[in-house]
């Protein structure tokens, strides 16, 4: 019997919560169960800090006072707390099938922390949805799949 020498036994699936993340877990999985291979799970929260709108319209807006720090870890709590959730939902889905499963949560630009990921932990294929954000959160966060798909160091699978 020949073997490839393209084996996928690590396989990196980016999780958002969106249908298509969904989606491309479900397929990650199907290729995990009949290649004998491994998942590991990232989720990346991107915490943004809200802008006070000027009061003229020839100002650009401002970061808000130093009291709304308090603000700001409150909205990082709840975006590393959705993100395990969604970690932990993933992680369901795959232990169901008898895989080996591994979660990772981060935080910062997705696409640099999945890339960083892939290259540390040499994964033989990324796998992840084809947009989990909306098209207006899209045109100013850039597309995370195009982006991983343009910078990783392995194949990536993009699942629609």
């Amino acid at each position: 019997m020949q073997t490839s020498k393209f084996m996928l036994k690590k396989i990196l699936v980016a999780v958002d919560g969106s249908d298509n993340s969904k989606k491309a877990l479900t397929y990650a999985v199907e290729l995990a169960e009949k290649l004998d291979g491994k998942i590991t799970l990232i989720h990346v929260s991107s915490t943004v800090a809200p802008m006070i709108p000027p009061a003229d319209t020839f100002s650009a807006p401002t970061l808000p006072p130093p009291a709304s720090t308090a603000i700001l870890t409150k909205i990082s709590e709840e975006a590393k707390r959705k993100g395990e959730q969604i970690l932990d939902e993933g992680e369901q889905v795959v232990k169901e099938r008898g895989i080996g499963v591994e979660k990772i949560l981060r935080e910062g630009d997705a696409v640099r922390q999945i890339v960083t990921l892939a290259q540390e932990g040499k994964f033989d294929l990324i796998v992840l949805g084809h947009r989990g954000v909306s098209r207006l959160e899209e045109l100013f966060l850039g597309a995370v799949s195009e982006g991983v798909s343009h910078k990783a160091p392995c194949p990536v699978l993009i699942v629609k």
